[in-house]
């Protein structure tokens, strides 16, 4: 049996940097003396996330993929895997996106496909998901509003992918706010979201999200694994912190669909797309 073991972080990230590559640091060592190989970081972990979302937010530093920035991080993360949302820039455009990286380099890249409320003023927006080969099994990435649209992980898990990470700065809700953020619609939304996407494609589900507040924000936490049965194995709550948990991904992918393949069971012909 080969099981892995990964972590997905809840913790706040803002507009300090040399902060941020502090605070990165000391999850990585923690997560390596808990013998983690794949730690999940939020959305915006590089930079922090917008202070709103009326479309006049300023916007996070804006790092290239193959900058020092990513070459730090890669650095930090030596034979871990890690991923991590940032601000991309790339021919003269801005986006909202995660990378995949060991102490080897680049592994993938992914850029926020969906854009919620007035995101798109700041960022242009990706153009797809795919999965690709890490030292830890084949993931999938996507970053937070991408999980409220089952096509985007059941691209990924079309694409053979076995873990799929979701990178979040996932607020509690804009109107009628809950007092205590375990009870904020918002969040109820936030961990259904996890858990469907896992059972739909009987996938490997890590969840890292912000925690505390930024600008207008405030985050709901919630990192969590969700296995491909959509049982929660471990979750943060709604607190700052790191949900640990080691899971034989191959077995646990066997088992899952033994019986009722979702993946395999498919009838494509019975629902084609015919919508633009």
């Amino acid at each position: 049996m080969t099981t892995l073991r990964m972590a997905a972080v809840a913790a706040p990230f803002d507009r300090d940097l040399e902060g941020d590559f502090a605070r990165i640091e000391k999850l990585i060592g923690e997560a390596k003396a808990e013998g983690v190989r794949l730690l999940a970081l939020p959305e915006a972990a590089l930079g922090g996330y917008l202070a709103n979302l009326d479309g006049g937010a300023e916007g996070p530093p804006a790092l290239a993929v193959d900058g020092p920035e990513v070459q730090r991080l890669a650095a930090l993360a030596g034979d871990l895997v890690v991923t991590a949302g940032y601000c991309e820039i790339a021919g003269g455009r801005r986006y909202n996106s995660a990378v995949c990286v060991t102490g080897d380099g680049v592994l993938g890249n992914h850029r926020k496909v969906h854009q919620p409320l007035a995101e798109n003023a700041s960022y242009g927006a990706g153009r797809g998901f795919a999965a690709f080969d890490t030292p830890v099994g084949r993931l999938g990435m996507m970053i937070c509003y991408d999980k409220a649209f089952p096509e985007s992980a059941r691209a990924l898990a079309l694409d053979g992918a076995e873990v799929v990470v979701c990178m979040s700065a996932w607020p509690g809700s804009r109107t009628n706010p809950a007092a205590d953020l375990a009870q904020d619609r918002w969040k109820r939304r936030f961990d259904l979201f996890d858990r469907a996407r896992a059972l739909e494609n009987q996938i490997v589900w890590v969840s890292a999200n912000q925690s505390g507040t930024f600008g207008d924000l405030r985050f709901v936490a919630g990192a969590k694994i969700v296995d491909p049965g959509g049982e929660i194995v471990a979750d943060t709550g709604v607190a700052e912190g790191m949900a640990i948990a080691e899971i034989d991904v191959q077995a646990a992918l066997a088992t899952a669909r033994r019986s009722m393949g979702h993946l395999a069971d498919r009838r494509p012909d019975a629902y084609p797309v015919s919508v633009p």
